[in-house]
């Protein structure tokens, strides 16, 4: 590429699109602790419907890093249009989870033999309020 295009070579990538990413010999590691720490900052809970939108986008970006949070974030994020103390509750919760987690994210490992495993599971209708799919 560096024949075709005018470029410079910024060394090894630290962040992109506000993911970190750590590389090794063999492995990437990726995280998104300082954008969780910059969501833990900026939420005081002032106004309601609108903070409560902002949050919810907030966690959903942090499902590319946090595959645990994502059915909780699903969840919570069908109540957008009208959201109550309870939903603006759940949300906090998964919020005070982060807190905790925050150094987690996801390990990419260099291995000889490729494999594809894919799972996949439906409850069909788990949910009572709405009868969809819930789990898979």
């Amino acid at each position: 590429m560096i024949n075709e295009f005018e470029m410079t070579d910024l060394g090894v990538m630290k962040y992109f699109l506000g993911i970190q990413v750590k590389q090794s010999k063999g492995e990437i590691f990726i995280s998104q602790e300082k954008y969780t720490e910059d969501l833990l900052k900026k939420f005081h809970m002032e106004n309601y419907a609108k903070l409560f939108r902002s949050l919810v986008g907030s966690l959903i970006y942090l499902t590319n890093t946090l595959p645990d949070i994502v059915q909780a974030v699903s969840i919570i994020s069908r109540f957008m249009n009208e959201p109550s103390q309870l939903h603006f509750a759940a949300a906090k919760r998964v919020v005070r989870y982060l807190q905790g987690t925050k150094k987690i994210g996801i390990k990419y490992v260099k291995e000889n033999e490729s494999k594809l495993i894919g799972y996949s599971n439906s409850d069909w209708g788990g949910s009572l309020d709405d009868r969809k799919s819930t789990s898979g």
